[in-house]
């Protein structure tokens, strides 16, 4: 990947074939679990009237889809009241249908600037903002399966399956950390 950098009012990077594959292939399903989890939630006649969406009140059973969309309200993870649960789930019916859409639309942005056979990727401020958006539920999606954290070495043992995967996280972190300092310089 050639590093972004800032031309006037635009970010511009280029990509291998490989590197957008990878990035297109998260994206896309990334894209994908979103769009299951937004399909899950019933019919709400009152929502239809009013065009007020509402959400599930549960939180999601995938540790991924949980880690994008978090609770809205905190819990005692010991002991959470049943004010709190019903707090968490108002909350979270209220809240998340728009977050889903938020995501799912930076997701879009991504698919839509980033040519499928790799090459130059040119963006304006808001397009780059939607990218790091995107990015970054892609890094935690990926860093939730492979349970990243503080611990976890650079890089793991070869005949350890996560292996290849650490190695896109890092790439993912890489792609980032460029794209802030090109939109910060």
């Amino acid at each position: 990947m050639k590093a972004w950098k800032r031309k006037g009012g635009q970010v511009l990077a280029g990509f291998e074939q490989q590197e957008a594959a990878v990035l297109r292939g998260l994206v896309s399903q990334l894209e994908d679990m979103l769009q299951a989890r937004a399909e899950e939630t019933p019919q709400d006649p009152l929502a239809e009237l009013t065009g007020i969406k509402t959400g599930p009140s549960e939180s999601p059973d995938d540790p991924v889809l949980s880690r994008l969309l978090p609770d809205y309200h905190k819990l005692d993870p010991d002991n959470p009241t049943k004010e709190d649960l019903d707090s968490a789930g108002a909350l979270r019916s209220i809240h998340e249908p728009e977050l889903l859409d938020a995501k799912v639309g930076v997701a879009q942005v991504v698919m839509e600037t980033l040519p499928r056979d790799g090459g130059n990727v040119r963006l304006t401020v808001e397009q780059a903002d939607a990218w790091l958006s995107a990015i970054n539920d892609v890094r935690l999606a990926l860093g939730t399966a492979l349970d990243v954290s503080e611990d976890m070495p650079d890089e793991l043992p070869e005949d350890d399956p996560r292996s290849p995967h650490l190695g896109v996280y890092h790439w993912l972190t890489y792609v980032q950390e460029s794209l802030v300092d090109a939109l910060t310089a």
